[in-house]
């Protein structure tokens, strides 16, 4: 144990931790770039109700990146935490509500070490099923405009038929960042087409530049 807290104590010295949204050193996370993620807002547009935390830019976007990207696994707690503060002020969502984590391509998720979306929805304590998956042809959506998108989507969402709420729960979908909401709309269509009821969607971010966050 004691060698333990001295090779820690060496990798800190040898290795400082550094925030992974602003590069500030000694830290793990810094105060104001966890500031950056507020309480849920309504992302305009249409189609399901969307809600997220903070705008796709800047250090909340290095935050994200980092997590999703780049091996800082840890940030699921922080994000875990920011979620389990945001659902229960969600209109229409009501007490008890489940986690559904919008699904990854398995290639990605397997080059993440698994869905990082569906680590977050677990460590929010929020009981939460992977009710949804992409067949194979779904493209990475980077470069896609939001025509490509709803074709790259279109008929590629599934049930997972062993991981699904049980019958009346309702149902939050979460996912890291919403972009032009193709996704969100494909998952909700699929989860109420089996009797599921979706009142709301939560991202982290939202790419949309009318976010009141930034």
């Amino acid at each position: 144990m004691v060698a333990g807290i001295v090779a820690g104590m060496l990798i800190n010295l040898l290795f400082p931790p550094r925030c992974p949204g602003c590069g500030t050193w000694g830290v793990r996370l810094c105060g104001r770039c966890l500031a950056l993620f507020g309480m849920p807002k309504r992302v305009p547009g249409t189609g399901p109700p969307v809600f997220a935390l903070a705008g796709y830019g800047g250090a909340a976007r290095e935050l994200v990146l980092a997590f999703k990207e780049r091996g800082r696994r840890e940030l699921a707690a922080v994000f875990g935490a920011l979620v389990a503060a945001a659902v229960p002020r969600l209109p229409g969502v009501g007490p008890d509500p489940w986690l559904v984590p919008a699904p990854s391509r398995a290639s990605a998720a397997r080059a993440r070490g698994g869905s990082h979306v569906l680590r977050m929805a677990r460590a929010s304590g929020f009981s939460t099923v992977p009710a949804l998956a992409f067949a194979r042809g779904v493209r990475d959506s980077a470069r896609l405009d939001a025509a490509s998108r709803q074709v790259n989507l279109a008929g590629r969402v599934r049930l997972v038929p062993d991981c699904l709420p049980p019958p009346g729960t309702p149902v939050v979908l979460l996912d890291d960042v919403v972009t032009t909401g193709s996704t969100a709309r494909a998952c909700v269509s699929v989860l109420k087409a089996a009797g599921i009821r979706v009142p709301a969607v939560l991202t982290l971010t939202t790419a949309r530049r009318t976010h009141p966050h930034g």
